[in-house]
């Protein structure tokens, strides 16, 4: 049997998938369509079993995730608080924490993330590896733009990134970056 668990969600952004660990969060996705969503984690968590209890009863981290998202979602969190086991290689794990040391209404951009890594010169690395963050949201990697302050790849695409920058007051509605 698996150790992987996962459960799904319907938030302000559409379906979340959640894949956890050993009580760890190591995978959060959104889709438009529940379906969508299923197959996603299907996809990207090959065994992953699902969490079929009730919201309250689900395993941890997912109803501690689910109060926290929606939080963030309603404007009323900035930060989470949750166990977090991303898995990757040591250069995408240094870029996901400099991700988490964003703080919350800023961006960076890609050079900037890659300088304060200590590697100035890996700036096409640093997108690949901020593409690869498997912890959408909690590890905000949205707050990532281009050098030109313009909007650029979001796993989640660009609406969605656009949406979160908006909700996090870095964006108004009519203002196109």
């Amino acid at each position: 049997m698996s150790d992987l668990r996962f459960a799904l969600h319907r938030d302000a952004l559409g379906f979340a998938y959640a894949v956890a660990r050993g009580g760890s969060l190591v995978g959060l996705g959104h889709r438009p369509s529940l379906e969508e969503a299923e197959q996603s984690c299907a996809r990207s968590w090959p065994g992953a079993v699902r969490d079929d209890a009730v919201r309250d009863d689900l395993a941890p981290p997912f109803p501690q995730l689910w109060d926290q998202l929606d939080e963030y979602l309603e404007g009323r969190r900035r930060s989470f608080d949750l166990p977090l086991a991303p898995a990757g290689t040591e250069f995408q794990r240094l870029c996901w924490q400099a991700l988490r040391e964003i703080p919350y209404g800023q961006t960076r951009s890609y050079s900037e993330q890659a300088r304060l890594i200590g590697r100035p010169a890996a700036i096409r690395a640093v997108g690949r590896a901020n593409h690869d963050n498997p912890i959408g949201v909690v590890i905000p990697c949205h707050r990532v733009i281009g050098a030109n302050g313009h909007l650029t790849g979001y796993a989640g695409g660009l609406p969605m990134k656009r949406l979160l920058l908006e909700l996090e007051g870095v964006l108004t509605k009519s203002l196109a970056l």
